[in-house]
């Protein structure tokens, strides 16, 4: 924005970002409707309720899925309306570390900055490496030849050239992505709604009620495989509940592109509440469609609790190669929407100075798009997959220890990212300068239910996910082991030892790029 521009040349967007100490850098080229569609395409209910349903069905059973679902997904709808009336307030790119800036202070806003980068990358990681599962698995339900050959290797280049694909899309054009978005919304409504039509009309025989709503399952192997007792219930059951926390996740996508959307301080807000509510009610019949398809629970666990067992029971291969392209074209949907939305976080953050190398970061190619940060954010996240390189099988079962960690990684970083902004929020009370989308004073109450959701939710992300995964157990080996705590943990670590040696002597928060002086920017 040029020096002494008369602010009434400003559209209202332009003059909301001033007043929050920004320029109009990045192309404000997204409808209200594009800003809700990469939030819904993020939480993609073609990914996570396909790649992360072992956890639920392995950690609970059928019962913990049908039950689970409704009620957490209340409980992220809460934080969601939190998440709406915050970025109403403050509609930046910078979206949870700026409000945790603006409302906690410096110390606030480096912290939940921070988190909240690791935890979409992580979400890059789990959605692409799920993708390239999936893609593995529907070639091979077209060619023998390729289901013969399978190795954890190929899926982990597939992996790559997922995250190299997603970046060159995200580089080139922020144009194309808000079509691909918008064609995402489309491709996961009426893509999960034929698969849910596939899963009622093609199987020949349908679980009953009582195998559904009832059935509980333990193939943790932890409390010798009880399905009741102390122990079940408050250790092993909650681990189900990632498969709804993980899924959805990732809408604050909404505030990341709020500087590119028309009309954010509305658009994003309802964006985000909108995108939870109908992933909410169409993840639950999705997953209904899976456990009422089910024809042999054991063969299930067997096969690790995967969906695309469930598919091989009820249908035939090329029904089961239809179900399973569906799905791993959501997927690439939602990975180029994950690697948009880390790389706009990336971007904000660095343009702060908060990452070290932040020039690179925070630069901008000539389509006004931060391609280095497209590139690290990849790079980043095939890094810390590295480990699903190793074969895992708990009970003799193939079970993705590392992609569920990558997962709980997700889960952990942004719940908790989340919520340090809608702590602050409630402190503030009434002196908080709400947006024109707010809780009308609602949040005396839906603030206090989010935090202790968030609490509990990264607390059971931490847990072990086998009896091989516990270092105090005979059976203990790495490969099994749920290595969240220890890289959010070290990462924590890293950071606190950053920032008492140099981060808080010239870390102020939020730069602001102009000042808004009587009629001028400057």
């Amino acid at each position: 924005m040029p020096e002494g521009q008369d602010l009434s040349e400003l559209s209202a967007d332009e003059k909301h970002l001033a007043s929050l100490g920004y320029t109009q850098e990045l192309q404000r080229s997204w409808s209200g409707f594009s800003n809700f569609a990469i939030s819904f395409s993020i939480i993609s209910i073609l990914a996570g309720c396909f790649t992360s349903f072992g956890l639920g069905w392995n950690n609970g059973g059928p019962a913990a899925i049908a039950w689970g679902w409704p009620i957490v997904s209340l409980f992220i709808l809460v934080i969601g309306l939190c998440m709406s009336e915050l970025v109403s307030a403050y509609p930046t790119s910078g979206g949870i570390y700026w409000w945790a800036s603006k409302l906690g202070g410096a110390k606030a806003g480096y912290y939940t900055g921070w988190l909240n980068l690791i935890g979409l990358i992580a979400i890059v990681a789990s959605v692409a490496y799920g993708c390239a599962t999936f893609l593995d698995l529907t070639l091979g339900t077209f060619s023998q030849s390729w289901l013969d050959g399978y190795s954890l290797t190929r899926v982990f280049i597939i992996f790559v050239i997922i995250l190299v694909v997603a970046a060159v899309v995200n580089i080139f054009s922020s144009n194309l992505l808000a079509v691909i978005n918008n064609i995402s919304v489309w491709w996961h409504v009426f893509g999960a709604a034929a698969v849910i039509l596939i899963l009622a009309l093609v199987p020949s025989h349908h679980a009953s009620l009582s195998d559904v709503f009832a059935k509980t399952v333990n193939n943790s192997g932890i409390f010798s495989g009880a399905t009741s007792g102390v122990g079940w219930l408050f250790f092993v059951l909650p681990i189900s509940a990632i498969l709804t926390q993980y899924t959805i996740t990732g809408y604050d996508a909404s505030a990341h592109l709020s500087e590119e959307t028309h009309s954010a301080a509305d658009g994003a807000a309802k964006g985000i509440w909108r995108s939870i509510f109908y992933s909410a009610i169409g993840g639950w019949i999705l997953l209904l469609a899976f456990l009422f398809a089910v024809q042999d629970s054991d063969g299930v666990s067997k096969g690790g609790g995967a969906v695309s067992v469930i598919f091989a029971q009820a249908m035939s291969s090329g029904w089961v190669g239809t179900v399973l392209l569906i799905s791993t074209a959501g997927q690439f949907f939602c990975a180029m929407a994950c690697m948009t939305s880390s790389s706009r976080m990336l971007y904000a953050f660095s343009r702060d100075r908060a990452v070290p190398g932040h020039r690179l970061w925070s630069s901008l190619n000539a389509k006004k798009v931060p391609a280095n940060g497209v590139l690290l954010s990849a790079v980043i996240a095939a890094i810390i997959t590295l480990p699903a390189l190793v074969q895992v099988d708990i009970n003799g079962a193939p079970v993705p220890v590392a992609f569920f960690a990558v997962v709980s990684i997700g889960v952990v970083g942004l719940y908790l990212a989340f919520a340090v902004p809608i702590y602050y929020r409630w402190k503030a009370g009434d002196d908080f300068a709400v947006g024109s989308w707010n809780l009308r004073g609602h949040h005396r109450w839906l603030a206090p239910v989010a935090l202790v959701e968030i609490v509990v939710t990264s607390i059971i992300a931490l847990f072990p996910t086998s009896l091989g995964g516990m270092p105090w157990d005979p059976s203990f080996e790495w490969k099994f082991v749920n290595y969240t705590p220890l890289l959010v943990g070290g990462v924590l670590i890293l950071l606190w030892i950053y920032w008492h040696l140099s981060v808080k002597k010239w870390f102020t928060g939020p730069i602001k790029q102009v000042e808004a002086q009587g009629k001028t920017v400057v």
